[in-house]
């Protein structure tokens, strides 16, 4: 990105940031047959492999892009996610969307999915047994997708999809790689924490710059 135009967009995150490079466009992932959108969507939506369908007002499964280039994966669903049956509503999702924007993309450009499905009770972090009923889901929506890079939001969806424990400022500026499909994969802050924590929110775009860049190359 170049030192000219501020982004108008981005006013709301409450910083100066430059001007994106060409917006990127999703490129054509191919669908496995076997596989079945649908099928998976409903199997998530009536779901008890866990306690957490007994508080659900429903069940968030992902909002996107079906062939993106860059899939977005969070923690788990809110108030308002558990509310409205989306990921990254209210102010982190709006916060998202101008994040997003500040590399050229709008949230139709990309898929966003979280590691769990329904909203952990007074938004907690997942348990350990939720993670692991959960993320065969989400493990099937990358199958599907076949995204070229995946980004982690947030320490748990990191630490979920690289296998470690390390922290996030350890783990950001560099390429991962999820193991179960060899994804390259980059981690940044959750927007939830960055409404809480703005004087990060320079770093983070400094991760998306890294986005940008990374799938350049790969298009």
């Amino acid at each position: 990105m170049k030192n000219t135009t501020l982004l108008p967009y981005l006013t709301a995150m409450g910083i100066d940031v430059f001007a994106p490079r060409q917006s990127t466009a999703a490129t054509t992932a191919i669908i496995p047959p076997t596989l079945n959108w649908e099928r998976l969507q409903q199997q998530a939506a009536t779901c008890q492999r866990c306690s957490l369908h007994q508080t659900r007002t429903q069940t968030v499964f992902g909002v996107g892009n079906r062939q993106a280039a860059l899939m977005i994966i969070g923690e788990a669903p809110g108030f308002y996610e558990d509310q409205q049956g989306m990921p990254f509503v209210g102010r982190a999702g709006q916060l998202l969307t101008a994040m997003l924007q500040a590399i050229g993309l709008a949230r139709e450009d990309v898929y966003i999915a979280n590691i769990l499905k329904c909203r952990p009770p007074n938004n907690r972090d997942p348990l350990p047994e939720e993670v692991q009923s959960c993320t065969p889901f989400l493990e099937q929506q990358i199958t599907l997708i076949q995204p070229k890079l995946l980004l982690a939001v947030g320490r748990i969806a990191a630490h979920y999809l690289l296998k470690q424990k390390s922290s996030l400022e350890t783990l950001r500026g560099k390429i991962h790689y999820f193991s179960k499909s060899h994804t390259p994969l980059i981690v940044t802050f959750h927007p939830a924490y960055l409404l809480r924590n703005p004087q990060d929110k320079k770093k983070a775009l400094i991760d998306l710059q890294f986005v940008h860049d990374t799938l350049q190359p790969i298009h």
